[in-house]
């Protein structure tokens, strides 16, 4: 016997609430905002389609080579030198948020607060590497490179897998974030961080590892590197 109309009714219109449901909680498009973080202030540092808001480090222009964009990705060529690249804008209280994968043995990294004015030291970076090739923790991934190692619970995925990566500046205060943890915690210019600086590569570079407004940087390190879902919003009190 075939079910009363109304009871029809009801069973179809649970089915549309369940499948509205499920399309609200799939994950969104790569390079695309939801509704949720638009709402919440983020933007787009990358489209998928374009290198608009970037250019080469100390230049006015965008390299040549050495970046590509395929399948939605901005792509780091290996093995071409195209140079470093920086946001046209700068950021002072900010959360960063991008996806990033690696070949096997490869190396890259996000610097952040960077000063063109410091080509020596430009801004902190947030490590992106082998894990297999650095015996020094402070040169693992999600490190404040040769300054500040993560913590333990800092677990990238399979190279050649996607990692979902974060940096929060807030004041004085960095976060690092790896898949979801939080795994590094630290003050510019606090007496840990100066002595840190000091016993590290940077330690002749003035200003570093302190307080500015800069700009953001995807590093060239001659490996290939992908990067998606490049986000950023701005943390200053309004």
């Amino acid at each position: 016997m075939n079910p009363p109309f109304r009871l029809r009714l009801l069973m179809s219109s649970l089915v549309g609430l369940l499948l509205m449901a499920c399309a609200d909680h799939s994950p969104p498009a790569p390079n695309r905002l939801t509704p949720a973080e638009q709402r919440a202030g983020w933007r787009l540092l990358f489209d998928g389609e374009s290198f608009a808001g970037w250019r080469e480090y100390r230049k006015s222009t965008f390299p040549q080579q050495g970046w590509v964009i395929e399948a939605g990705c901005l792509r780091k060529v290996g093995g071409v030198r195209g140079g470093d690249l920086v946001t046209e804008a700068e950021f002072e209280d900010f959360e960063l948020s991008w996806e990033w994968k690696l070949p096997a043995k490869a190396n890259n990294g996000i610097k952040y607060l960077v000063l063109e004015s410091r080509p020596a030291a430009p801004g902190p970076e947030y490590q992106m590497i082998d894990d297999i090739l650095v015996p020094d923790a402070k040169h693992r991934t999600a490190a404040f490179y040769d300054v500040l190692p993560p913590g333990p619970n800092a677990q990238p995925r399979p190279m050649g897998e996607w990692n979902v990566s974060r940096i929060v500046v807030r004041g004085n205060r960095v976060e690092h974030w790896l898949n979801g943890a939080n795994v590094l915690e630290y003050e510019l210019g606090s007496p840990a961080v100066r002595a840190a600086v000091a016993k590290s590569k940077f330690k002749n570079a003035a200003g570093f590892g302190e307080k500015c407004r800069g700009r953001i940087m995807l590093t060239d390190h001659h490996d290939e590197a992908w990067f998606r879902n490049l986000k950023v919003r701005d943390l200053a009190a309004p």
